[in-house]
């Protein structure tokens, strides 16, 4: 391509060239290191340098990370306009690749920070004044740009300092994207005033954040709205943060009420909090409300910032007298839009800002937005304001996304609420028939990176989920290609949101995974069989992975009369058959009962050990030992109303503790109190908040800790009173938990080899039985080692029932072998399989509905019956 030469010596953006001026002062501060403006500034220099004295058209993709600023500041501080997107969407990226062509592109490749220089020169007539391309507020997938010049940046970070007062001293928490304009605004502003930016990429729900923003003295943080309802979940209000001198709200409308009581927060603890507005094409901000006002004004979007105005324009078809659209103008107006490289010459095309808003000035000289102009919807004859309905559902304590889809009103809903109720307070509140509402409920909507609602992604989930255009079915096995056995083929959501409802009982949605249905070990091995069944292969981290992702990936299986199954499930299967076997004198295999110890940690890192908050985690751990516990009583309780074999102590799980010092069959069920005693423990521990903080930030590390406090126990290091067998005893024991814990946590093959040599060093002489050692460690091995085993097809229910059912069955066969063992050991280990699988299968329908009553106490609202899940959260229809 022919290179072009820039004739126009190129501006810079003026706070990106003074860095150097502010000297020793502190301007970035990580978890790491610590930088002042002056190794600032020899960083940026140097990437500068690089970038070469020709203006370039720059890309930057990253996080809240030195190298994206640094690359950013260099391409602002040379005249190199820069697009700053997120690095976290490859396809995104490729994209506006292909569509600008950009002459340089800095980003991470395979861990690295890389500068890539695609030219020498340049391939595009570039304006002087162009400074940054950033996306268009809302957009999700066009290559639609705002284009912003170095005066925009300049301007509306001086405004912003102003209105905030920022000074040298304050230092403000990254806790939004830098790639979004609002997180962009808070990095210029200070940066402007010589302030420090605690740098970092960590979540507002991540108690290790606060710990960063005490240990280095924060005084501001900015959130969107949905920061907001994160702050409430995690308890900020009891946060005590004695640096915190404001906090900033922008991208998008919080409620009056969450405005109020934010504000009153701030004046009880001593900082301000500051209601901001604006837009991608304003460069940031456009209006704030003083804090002083914020409590007796929460509806108001406040003044115009600095350099600002606002006038109001008339607009046909609203009730309100004295409203208008919101026209901004200033400094920080943008100089226009780019659909094309094309239009990267172009000097400004807009004056002035038509924001879409309905607004109206009150006579307090505050504006208040009422509306938003093209989120219309027309439905019967009626104009409805999508953006009212949805505020009007928060007022209800309902937090929803509305949009049109034909004749209908969808409203998607997060959390779990009557959609009956919901559905007919809509038709109300917006004069329409029940017909033309629908309720689509959702465990969380999906958001952009900045935090906003994903309109566009909930467009495309609940037309799924309403029964839109029906996929196109696969072609049959027969008419497949050796070419295409692995293509990517779809299956419905309804289809599979059917089978996670009736696997784990509950409600089932498009947006849920395994994990987030609160899927234990128990439901797991059920799961991922049928699942398997539906998509042909299971895709990796399945039970992560939400149910609208799995539709996409199914694929055909390569081997005719084979099923994948996991190693972990088809090592519950065998392990139970080794117990019930050994007992029953069919054959001597013994250790199966450790080996499922050590997959009882592997299943309780997957699945307990998720990204919920810490209170959420300790729910499902709770549920979790419940569903382990409340079967054992029961079965222990027949057995012991059936045989005089057994105490009281056995039937509340207490034998570990008070039980006989001699080995009796008292200790038959030392297994199950093992294991509940061991997550008993680990619940409690990681209730702390120090450790569930630190194993959220180091999950392999924490396990490797409980792996070596077991040890400790293992080589009597610390020495506990012990049982009448050791390896018969929890903490003896809870190494080989320990090693599955770590199992999960290992995703690198150092670890992975780390745990084997562990685990294999601290079995010799431990059971004081060489076979029983060596069958343990094939167990662990292949645990660590072989994610998957392929098997026959006719074998997979078999081994799916006996590894869904393994505790069950080792509940009953006490009391079915012995009566078998010495005649029939074949009939007897049959039996025993037979009955357990029996109580299985009558209990855990039992337990579900047990747990939906929990819940439904809990909630308060009616219990939902598996049965009718489906319909009510597939089809959004009561």
């Amino acid at each position: 391509m022919l290179l072009r030469s820039t004739t126009v010596a190129p501006s810079a953006t003026p706070f990106a060239t003074r860095l150097a001026g502010f000297g020793d002062q502190v301007a970035i501060v990580t978890a790491e290191v610590q930088l002042s403006y002056r190794e600032l500034s020899e960083r940026v220099e140097a990437i500068a340098q690089r970038l070469g004295g020709q203006r370039r058209l720059v890309l930057v993709a990253g996080g809240n990370r030195i190298d994206t600023l640094v690359a950013y500041l260099a391409a602002l501080s040379g005249g190199h306009p820069v697009l700053l997107a997120a690095g976290s969407d490859p396809e995104r990226l490729e994209s506006l690749i292909a569509t600008y062509d950009f002459d340089v592109v800095m980003r991470e490749v395979a861990g690295e920070w890389c500068l890539q220089e695609r030219r020498l020169g340049s391939a595009h007539q570039l304006h002087p004044d162009l400074a940054l391309l950033l996306s268009t507020s809302g957009s999700t997938g066009s290559p639609r740009l705002v284009r912003l010049s170095h005066d925009n940046l300049q301007s509306n970070a001086d405004a912003i300092a102003t209105y905030l007062d920022i000074r040298p001293t304050d230092r403000a928490a990254t806790t939004l994207p830098m790639s979004y304009c609002y997180g962009l605004s808070v990095v210029n502003s200070h940066l402007a005033r010589g302030a420090a930016l605690i740098l970092t990429d960590l979540s507002v729900v991540d108690a290790c954040l606060w710990d960063l923003f005490r240990d280095h003295q924060g005084t501001s943080f900015a959130g969107v709205p949905y920061t907001f309802e994160l702050l409430d979940k995690v308890g900020f209000a009891e946060r005590r943060l004695p640096s915190l001198r404001y906090v900033t709200q922008a991208g998008g409308r919080l409620s009056p009420d969450k405005v109020e009581r934010f504000a009153r927060l701030g004046a009880r603890d001593g900082w301000d909090f500051f209601v901001m507005y604006g837009q991608t094409e304003a460069t940031a901000r456009m209006a704030y409300l003083p804090p002083q006002l914020a409590a007796t004004h929460p509806s108001s979007i406040g003044v115009p910032v600095p350099g600002g105005s606002f006038t109001l324009e008339p607009v046909g078809g609203i009730s309100e007298p004295d409203a208008g659209e919101l026209v901004y103008s200033g400094p920080n107006v943008m100089m226009g839009y780019a659909d094309g490289p094309v239009d990267l010459c172009l000097g400004r095309t807009i004056e002035k800002l038509r924001t879409g808003d309905i607004a109206r000035l009150g006579s307090n000289g505050l504006f208040e937005v009422i509306g938003r102009r093209s989120r219309f919807a027309k439905l019967f004859g009626l104009r409805i304001d999508l953006q009212q309905v949805e505020t009007e559902l928060v007022a209800e304590g309902v937090s929803a996304c509305c949009l049109e889809a034909g004749d209908e009103l969808v409203v998607a809903v997060e959390g779990r609420h009557r959609s009956d109720e919901l559905r007919s307070l809509v038709a109300r509140r917006c004069g329409l028939p029940i017909c033309a509402a629908r309720i689509c409920p959702f465990d969380r909507l999906p958001r952009l990176e900045n935090g906003k609602p994903d309109y566009q992604k909930l467009a495309q989930l609940t037309q799924v989920r309403s029964g839109g255009p029906p996929e196109p079915s696969p072609r049959p096995l027969a008419t497949a290609s050796a070419h295409d056995d692995m293509r990517p083929l779809r299956v419905e959501v309804t289809t599979l949101c059917d089978l996670f409802a009736e696997v784990l009982g509950r409600r089932a949605t498009p947006g849920n995974s395994f994990v987030s249905l609160e899927g234990d070990s128990l439901s797991y091995v059920e799961m991922s069989v049928r699942l398997e069944e539906c998509l042909g292969q299971l895709p990796g981290n399945w039970h992560l992975t939400p149910i609208c992702d799995l539709a996409t990936s199914r694929r055909r299986r390569p081997w005719v009369g084979w099923r994948s199954i996991e190693t972990n499930v088809l090592l519950r299967a065998a392990a139970i058959v080794a117990i019930v076997g050994s007992h029953a004198n069919v054959f001597t295999l013994l250790g199966g009962a450790h080996v499922l110890l050590a997959i009882a940690g592997f299943n309780f890192a997957r699945f307990q050990l998720t990204t919920s908050t810490r209170r959420e985690r300790m729910r499902h751990q709770l549920g979790s030992i419940g569903r382990i516990a409340v079967p054992s009583v029961v079965g222990i309780s027949l057995a012991y109303a059936l045989t005089d074999h057994y105490s009281v102590a056995n039937i509340f799980l207490l034998n570990g503790i008070v039980g006989p010092d001699n080995w009796t069959t008292q200790w038959h069920f030392w297994f199950v109190e093992v294991l509940v005693y061991i997550l008993a423990a680990v619940t409690a521990g990681l209730a702390i908040p120090a450790v569930d903080r630190f194993e959220r930030r180091f999950g392999f590390e924490i396990a490797m800790a409980a792996l070596a406090l077991g040890l400790l126990w293992r080589y009597d290091v610390i020495l506990l009173d012990t049982g009448p067998d050791r390896i018969h005893t929890a903490h003896l024991v809870f190494w080989l938990f320990a090693v599955g814990w770590a199992t999960a946590k290992a995703s690198r093959q150092w670890q992975r080899l780390l745990v084997t040599l562990l685990a294999l060093s601290a079995l010799p002489g431990f059971f004081g039985d060489a076979g029983r050692e060596t069958l343990v460690a094939v167990g662990l091995c292949l645990l660590v080692w072989v994610p998957t085993m392929r098997v026959p097809e006719p074998s997979i229910r078999v081994v799916s029932v006996l590894a869904s059912s393994s505790l069950h069955i080792y509940l009953v066969h006490w009391l079915v072998y012995p009566h078998w063992e010495n005649s029939y050991p074949l009939f007897a280990l049959a039996a025993s399989l037979v009955a357990g699988i029996a109580f299985w299968v009558v209990a855990m329908p039992v337990m579900t509905r047990l747990e939906s009553l929990v819940i439904a106490h809990l909630l308060g609202a009616t219990p939902h019956r598996p049965s009718t899940a489906p319909e009510s959260t597939v089809n959004g229809r009561p």
